[in-house]
């Protein structure tokens, strides 16, 4: 049950092989509604995918200000947020080799429009949002049609 009355969002992101094909999925509630997003790439990594699903459930959004709880089971995800790894990879232009540095610079112009804090929750475990999130980006890695992660190709 969702108890939050702002915006809920759960995410989760997938590759097959890793490098390999991947995608992602979110659930984006608000109220009584909810909409559902997914999309496959033909070659990247979980940890972009998990961070892909959060930036693609932001830039569905057709407004700023919004108070929003993110559900992931992403550790990188989340930890770089909430333990604030991402403040110092920008503050230091990702030096060290941080990777996926397209990705993480699109979120932090992302997380400026709303009030965003990032709960952790066990993947694979009893939460259906989280399972049908799964499911959502495990279809989109397996489907047709898959885009090309050019971050990821441009960068490797």
């Amino acid at each position: 049950m969702i108890n939050h009355k702002g915006l809920t969002i759960y995410t989760d992101g997938a590759a097959r092989g890793n490098p390999g094909r991947g995608g992602y999925g979110a659930i984006l509630m608000w109220k009584n509604e909810s909409k559902e997003i997914s999309a496959g790439f033909l070659h990247t990594t979980n940890n972009r995918m998990e961070l892909l699903s959060v930036i693609a459930a932001l830039e569905s959004l057709n407004r700023t200000g919004l108070d929003i709880e993110i559900y992931s089971d992403s550790k990188y995800v989340v930890q770089a947020v909430n333990e604030g790894w991402l403040e110092n990879w920008m503050r230091t232009d990702f030096k060290g080799g941080k990777k996926n540095k397209d990705l993480w610079t699109k979120y932090y112009l992302l997380h400026k429009q709303h009030q965003i804090k990032f709960i952790w929750v066990k993947g694979h475990a009893s939460n259906p949002y989280n399972q049908r999130c799964d499911e959502l980006a495990t279809a989109a890695a397996d489907g047709k049609d898959l885009q090309e992660d050019k971050g990821y190709t441009e960068n490797n």
